[in-house]
Parts: C-alpha cells; structure tokens; sequence
C-alpha cells in the first residue's frame, strides 16, 4: 500500500512509494570481490523539507542466511523536479561521493540513475560510474545496480528484493482508521 503523508513536501509526491523501511536480500558479484549473498536494510524518510533522506546497510550472508560481516552503507538525498527528473546526492562508507540523475518512469513507479560526478578518496578502490534501477513491483521494491572501473566494463554487480517492514504502530496506525461498521464475518466485506 503507498501511503502519502500529510506533512510530504507536494514536489515528493512522486516518489512516495519509497517511503518507509524495507528490508530483504540480494547478490553480490563483481569481479576481484567477494561473490555473496546480501542482506539488505533500506530506509527512505522525509523532514516536511523537498528530498528524501536515504539510509541502506547490507551484510554478507552465510549459506544459511546468518549475518557475517557489513558489505556496504550508503546514505544520500533524493529530490525530483516538476518534469520527472530525479537527483541523488550519496556518500558511501568506502570513501565513494556520488551525484546520480535520472527520471521517474511515466505510469510506473520505476526509477533510472546513472552517475555524473564521482569523487574518492584516497582509501577507496577504483570505480568510475555506475547505473541504478529501483522498481516498485507488487508492494515490494527491487533494485539493480552497474558499476565500472578503469579495468572493468559497466556491469550488473548488485541487485535486491526487498520488502515493506511494518511495525506494531503502523498496525495499530491502520485498524484505528477501519470502519466501525464492518461485517463480523469478514466475507461479507468483499461481496
């Protein structure tokens, strides 16, 4: 379900259906890294201000599923203009500042990026661009990204399914605003 906040800057209406903690798993494949299984935390949240703050935090996974060790964190700002072109500003934790852009897909809640500016420090390892896809598909949201380096050719090197983490008070939040009069047998509902 995409829930619209009162309080959502109008400019972000577009990109409502982001909003919210998701949580899943993906793969991990590039070469001269370590090919695994992920687990993916994602959270997509706004101040009443024109952007989207964006938190992502993804861990190795063992053959069973357990956390090994962290993979990757990210944390940028996504803004979108009157004519559907998107914007993300984003810091990594391996010393990686990107500037993405890219647009809203029209009738469909889908998303291209690609790099524009890239800056590293001195720490991190080569990468000179990537492209993003993030796509709303049946209430869950799924992404693909490609990265380059000066040895590799742009490239699939993650990708994840994530679903919509509610917590108790969005349960609550939700029965509070059913109806008073629904039928008891809960069939009767949907005739």
């Amino acid at each position: 379900m995409i829930e619209i906040p009162s309080d959502l800057h109008k400019d972000l209406v577009p990109l409502a259906f982001l909003l919210g903690n998701w949580a899943g798993a993906g793969v991990h494949d590039f070469p001269g890294s370590e090919k695994c299984n992920f687990g993916q935390e994602v959270t997509f949240s706004h101040d009443g201000r024109d952007f989207l703050e964006y938190q992502s935090r993804t861990w190795v996974l063992d053959n069973d599923g357990n956390k090994v060790r962290p993979l990757e964190s990210e944390h940028g700002f996504w803004r979108i203009d009157a004519e559907r072109k998107v914007e993300v500003t984003m810091v990594r934790d391996d010393g990686v500042v990107e500037v993405w852009y890219g647009e809203l897909a029209d009738k469909k809640p889908q998303i291209d990026l690609v790099t524009d500016a890239v800056a590293r420090t001195a720490a991190s390892g080569p990468y000179s661009g990537g492209k993003r896809l993030y796509g709303y598909v049946k209430s869950d949201l799924m992404w693909v990204g490609e990265k380059q380096t000066p040895e590799v050719e742009l490239r699939p090197y993650m990708s994840a399914h994530l679903k919509k983490v509610v917590t108790p008070e969005e349960v609550e939040r939700w029965a509070k605003a059913l109806p008073d009069d629904l039928p008891d047998d809960g069939i009767a509902f949907f005739k």
